[in-house]
């Protein structure tokens, strides 16, 4: 059972960390300048970093979801789970986060007032990606899927590409890419599935690998769209969990609580239902186009009549089908990295950009209601009802930056670094996407540049300590900013607000991981402090986007 720190205890560590100004979560080792490292090594494990899109917490197998997911589940048997791993809450952010190390808003990939930032900000070329710094070590890089990063893998020092750039369309893409080269749309009926492309594609850079650079590490970013929306799957999949979620929203919910606690997740209770919150943008003319059979409010199951519930329950398995179908293509992953006798020098980690989505809306090629669910001709998002779902026991979902938002799995494999005892354990100390740059750095034997006036110190700590044991790392906070929602962490109170016009919320998240008992009013004196350290964070991250700019403009 994962462990929880004492009230007391922990009230001291806040109250001590809140009078630190202008810290940063860096790792304390010795730093070289300019991302300069030590010299290659040759034990130096390959890396396989693979990102789901829209995944919420109890989505796989092994955090207590229904869908069926064994390749997942057995690197989370043979490596290790994480219970309080976080992202940004939303896809671009976490995405340079996990490939720079800084929170979002130090390299303009979020908004900052005064400069141009958030989907369309360009980093600062003092935030160079992970595989640039990786090439001082020796190691070639590869990218498969997703992108949506400023610039271009390949500029961003990948050796090799496919980048998928349309978002929207899983079974006919009209922006993809090998390399920089554009690549034709497939017909919509040629078989042609965009998860399935992406494991085809992975495997043959691995072969691509072995085959010609057989004497250097190597990093593979596989970035799945899967289970973004909209809902498109293989038929085949959608059948294998035809009447699995007919029960409903609740009872789904409950019985993954449940599995979860089988699972000796700490877990007692689920969020409540919020039944006024649902998708965090409205389109009523998706709502409309959708039909009367759809709903975007989480409302009880049983109002809702047959044909609304027919078409809720297949909406969820369609997610689970996607799910299904990427677990799948990891299984190849698996199988070709065994293949070529490197599985067992080979960290992989699995995480998720943010948690499942409420987001409700019609793009791309629209959506055709006469037309089979699931397939290319429509547009269904999985909605409010079932982020609950994939995201419980969390509150919320996917923009938000409660737990629901922001909160999701962390699964980690590397036999060579991780004691054979721990395999299969629990790791609850709290990580964050800004930590996988400095646990790489550490993997491959390379230091981070050191903080001048113009560059920041790396934000993240490197995760190495919890591969040997489930052991806190030493970190003064963990910080949220994503569109008005906003959030900061100390030890296990946490502090959260959603919308520029809501109010702060405080949560001891030891006790109360759900975030259901607002201690606020209980505690004013703490609550404000910490609202000013969090204006007070802000206040830096502002400082270091807007270096280098002489004349910023705002365009956010």
């Amino acid at each position: 059972m994962i462990g929880r720190r004492d009230t007391a205890t922990n009230r001291m560590l806040i109250l001590a960390l809140l009078g630190v100004a202008g810290m940063f979560a860096t790792t304390s080792e010795a730093r070289e300048p300019d991302g300069a490292g030590a010299a290659p090594r040759a034990e130096s494990p390959n890396v396989v970093v693979i990102l789901a899109d829209d995944l919420g917490f109890s989505d796989l197998g092994c955090y207590g979801g229904q869908t069926r997911t064994p390749n997942l589940d057995r690197l989370a048997a043979e490596g290790l789970r994480y219970s309080q791993f976080y992202n940004t809450g939303r896809c671009w952010p976490t995405r340079a986060s996990l490939l720079t190390g800084y929170y979002p808003q130090q390299v303009r990939r979020d908004a900052v007032p005064g400069v141009r930032s958030g989907g369309g900000g360009v980093r600062p070329d003092w935030a160079v990606l992970l595989p640039q710094r990786l090439a001082t070590a020796g190691y070639r890089s590869y990218h498969v899927g997703k992108w949506h990063v400023d610039g271009t893998p390949l500029g961003g020092g990948f050796d090799r590409s496919y980048r998928l750039d349309d978002h929207g369309r899983y079974f006919a893409p009209r922006a993809h890419y090998d390399d920089d080269r554009r690549l034709p749309t497939p017909d919509t009926d040629s078989g042609f599935y965009v998860t399935t492309e992406m494991g085809t594609r992975a495997a043959a850079m691995l072969d691509e690998h072995r085959r010609d650079h057989a004497d250097r590490p190597f990093f593979l970013y596989l970035a799945f769209t899967a289970p973004h929306f909209p809902l498109h799957a293989l038929q085949e999949d959608i059948d294998r969990y035809a009447g699995e979620f007919d029960r409903g929203w609740e009872t789904t919910r409950a019985e993954r609580l449940a599995r979860q606690r089988e699972l000796g997740l700490p877990f007692t209770e689920l969020s409540a239902v919020e039944p006024e919150v649902g998708p965090p943008y409205a389109f009523p003319q998706a709502m409309a186009t959708f039909g009367p059979d759809e709903t975007n409010r989480p409302v009880p199951w049983e109002s809702l009549g047959e044909s609304q519930r027919r078409l809720q329950a297949t909406k969820m398995a369609i997610h689970a089908a996607m799910i299904d179908r990427m677990d799948r293509e990891i299984g190849r992953v698996i199988e070709r990295l065994e293949a070529h006798g490197v599985l067992d020098d080979t960290l992989i980690l699995f995480l998720s950009d943010n948690g499942a989505s409420a987001e409700m809306m019609i793009r791309d090629d629209g959506h055709d209601p006469n037309a089979s669910p699931g397939s290319a001709a429509t547009h269904f998002c999985l909605g409010p009802g079932w982020s609950n779902v994939a995201n419980a026991p969390f509150r919320r979902h996917k923009t938000w930056v409660h737990e629901g938002g922001i909160r999701t799995p962390l699964i980690v494999r590397w036999p060579a670094g991780i004691p054979r005892e721990q395999h299969g354990q629990w790791r609850s100390a709290p990580g964050h996407a800004i930590d996988l740059v400095p646990t790489l750095l550490e993997l491959a034997g390379l230091v981070a540049p050191p903080a001048t006036d113009q560059v920041p110190e790396l934000a993240g700590r490197s995760l190495m300590p919890t591969f040997r044991a489930d052991e806190p790392l030493d970190r003064p906070w963990l910080w949220w900013s994503h569109e008005g929602n906003r959030a900061l962490r100390i030890g296990d109170r946490k502090l959260v607000v959603a919308g520029t016009d809501g109010e702060w919320e405080l949560y001891d998240l030891a006790n109360d991981p759900t975030e259901s008992r607002d201690l606020a009013e209980r505690m004013p004196e703490e609550l404000q402090a910490m609202i000013e350290r969090w204006k007070s964070i802000d206040a830096e991250f502002t400082a270091t986007a807007l270096r280098g700019i002489e004349s910023p403009a705002s365009d956010q």
